[in-house]
């Protein structure tokens, strides 16, 4: 049976994310040639530029890509936890944690701002925004949190977050800043308790 032709566009995409994703791990968004990347692909420049417009384009697919995995991997850690609040607070820190992993570190912290710009303007930023507000929304209506604005805090539960997690990626040393960029999130978060 023969392919689609939004099939075969998913598929090719696919493949120039993969191929970038590991280009950009490896050598880092600069050091990456588009000629390399899109042989590793089995795909040519005309193909990256249909589907991506430049190789800046392909980074934004490649950064929301690993930043929804993130998203879904502190989601899925504080799935397990009992309460909004502390299931809340989890997946900050988790988030923050996962700026010890090279490829976050690089791709996601280091070269995507510096390619994209303020990653809280990435629509992968804004999902995870959406959802933190929603639950401080919730968490103010039952009398947990003190009555803030709730985009305000979700705001700066988030920045916050992120900027542990850049922080880390940009240290000399991250496994020494990571505990105490957890310990002054959670210093910070837990201010808004009533």
């Amino acid at each position: 049976m023969a392919r689609s032709r939004a099939e075969m566009m998913q598929e090719t995409r696919a493949k120039l994310i993969a191929a970038a994703r590991k280009a950009f791990a490896e050598k880092g968004y600069a050091d990456a040639s588009m000629d390399e990347l899109t042989a590793a692909a089995g795909l040519t420049r005309g193909a990256l530029y249909h589907n991506f417009g430049d190789k800046r384009g392909l980074l934004a697919a490649v950064v929301n890509q690993i930043d929804e995995e993130m998203a879904a991997k502190a989601t899925a850690i504080a799935s397990h936890i009992e309460g909004e609040w502390q299931a809340l607070l989890v997946q900050g820190s988790a988030y923050i944690e996962m700026a010890l992993d090279p490829e976050v570190q690089r791709i996601v912290l280091r070269d995507g701002p510096a390619v994209l710009g303020d990653p809280q303007q990435w629509p992968s930023q804004s999902g995870c925004l959406h959802t933190t507000q929603e639950t401080v929304e919730r968490l103010i209506a039952e009398g947990f949190l003190k009555p803030v604005d709730p985009e305000a805090a979700a705001r700066l539960l988030n920045g916050a977050a992120l900027n542990a997690a850049l922080w880390i990626a940009a240290s000399d040393d991250p496994g020494e800043a990571l505990p105490k960029a957890l310990d002054a999130f959670q210093l910070l978060a837990s201010g808004l308790l009533k």
